[in-house]
């Protein structure tokens, strides 16, 4: 790779991880193609990015990032998953494909500048992710309005039903 290819290449990844708001490290050796491909469709569906690079490259897109720590973390054949918006969906991602695929290790992470274990990784992923975390906050503003609509509604069909038990008594 070129010089300015490479300079082009670090200066694109340190961007992308100064707006992260996850950055995930895994090994990936032993993965076959259609397994990456599975991991790839499952991280992307999540709303993150996964990549595997060189991890001199990676270790220098890294610095002047609240990741650097995570620059000892990049030996063997490493790839990297970062999201900028839901942290939970895409340690969902990881840790379901892990569970799945012996060859593919999560090393850690880090959450902004709080490094993260890989048990931590799995403990982030039993959280609800934020769609979830919307549809629950949504379902709870929705409850009152909806008994308000239910109490407002019951007296007058109480009303409407003893004027009925009236007509038919005579």
């Amino acid at each position: 790779m070129e010089k300015a290819k490479k300079k082009e290449l670090i200066d694109s990844m340190n961007a992308s991880f100064g707006e992260a708001g996850i950055v995930i490290v895994s090994h990936y050796k032993g993965l076959t193609v259609a397994q990456a491909d599975e991991l790839r469709g499952k991280v992307r569906a999540a709303g993150a990015t996964y990549k595997v690079t060189k991890n001199r490259l990676t270790k220098l897109a890294l610095a002047g990032t609240s990741y650097e720590q995570l620059g000892e973390l990049f030996t063997g054949p490493t790839a990297v998953a970062y999201a900028n918006d839901d942290p939970v969906s895409v340690s969902k991602a990881l840790t379901e494909f892990a569970k799945k695929n012996e060859a593919f290790v999560i090393l850690g992470g880090a959450l902004g500048s709080t490094a993260l274990k890989p048990k931590d990784i799995e403990a982030l992923a039993t959280l609800p992710s934020l769609d979830e975390v919307r549809a629950k906050l949504v379902g709870l503003l929705n409850a009152p309005a909806t008994r308000i609509a239910g109490v407002l509604q019951a007296p007058g069909g109480q009303v409407a039903r003893v004027i009925g038990a009236h007509a038919r008594q005579g």
